[in-house]
């Protein structure tokens, strides 16, 4: 499988839901908290071209925003 990256905030809802859906699903991903790191997010802008969160990185692919279809395709979860 693919090496999973999750960058996100504390107080956002959606890394959240993100967060239960790959429990649910039992995929392991890494989890970079943006606000804790200026230089992770200031990363996390470059690969995305965005500032919100969640971003997901799978093996490369840039996910932006909780689209569990997107996920779900990227990871092969039926």
């Amino acid at each position: 499988m693919s090496k999973i990256i999750i960058y996100t905030t504390p107080t956002c809802a959606y890394c959240a839901k993100a967060k239960e859906f790959f429990k649910e699903n039992k995929v392991a991903y890494s989890e970079i908290d943006v606000a804790a790191d200026p230089m992770k997010a200031q990363k996390m802008i470059k690969k995305s071209g965005q500032i919100g969160v969640p971003v997901f990185d799978v093996g490369g692919k840039i996910i932006v925003g909780f689209d569990r279809g997107a996920i779900s395709e990227a990871l092969g979860i039926k």
